[in-house]
């Protein structure tokens, strides 16, 4: 597993930095919607196979529309690589 991000004060980078440390901020209840949206990217991922590539939360879970985007994406042990 990797972790990636973009610097929210820099809009137009264009290429996602690698991460050493991620840290939440939220409540108990956001925590629960966001590991039921990690079971069902993974459940998801174990489906599609090969042909998945990635899933955002704020187009599973509308609440977090207004938040910092979380994507989960196929690492490379996933692919094989």
């Amino acid at each position: 597993m990797k972790l990636f991000g973009y610097l929210s004060s820099t809009p137009e980078q264009q290429v996602p930095l690698e991460l050493s440390e991620a840290t939440l901020s939220a409540t108990s209840a956001e925590l629960r919607e966001i590991a039921g949206f990690l079971l069902r990217a993974a459940k998801t991922m174990d489906q599609l196979g090969k042909s998945f590539d990635h899933m955002h939360l704020s187009d599973t879970l509308r609440q977090f529309e207004n938040s910092p985007a979380l994507v989960v994406a196929v690492g490379a042990s996933a692919q094989g690589g």
